[in-house]
């Protein structure tokens, strides 16, 4: 166990490719930052006083017609992935959620405290590389 919660530390995989799940054309826009980059960047200034959260800026989740998208994971706890999220509004959500994860004892995000906006744009939950299910 880490000393930041049964989890360990959290990571905020945040997609930079991504655009608004609206503007799927693909334009040679490389002046322009894309929605996933201003999440990237908001997400990392958020977590900036949250030691027990990293932000790494990836290149695309494969979840093109929800994003932007973000995936929350820690060692040996599920992992989140979540889409249509707001470059403007939901950096600070990531953080939350992702300190949510690192401390939950069964390596489950708590419904209870998680943000809206990790509520309605989860779009998939993995489970640990390990994971085997109990069933009857």
């Amino acid at each position: 166990m880490s000393d930041t919660g049964p989890a360990g530390r959290a990571t905020v995989m945040v997609c930079i490719t991504c655009r608004g799940a609206t503007d799927l054309t693909v334009t040679s826009d490389n002046d322009v930052p894309r929605p996933g980059s201003i999440l990237a960047d908001a997400t990392t200034l958020a977590a900036a006083d949250a030691p027990d959260v990293s932000v790494q800026r990836i290149r695309c989740l494969g979840n093109c017609s929800r994003g932007p998208s973000a995936a929350i994971r820690c060692e040996n706890a599920w992992t989140y992935i979540f889409g249509g999220l707001d470059p403007a509004q939901d950096a600070p959500s990531l953080v939350i959620g992702a300190r949510l994860l690192a401390q939950a004892a069964d390596g489950i995000m708590p419904w209870r405290g998680r943000p809206e906006s990790l509520k309605r744009g989860l779009i998939a939950r993995i489970p640990p590389l390990h994971f085997r299910e109990e069933l009857p």
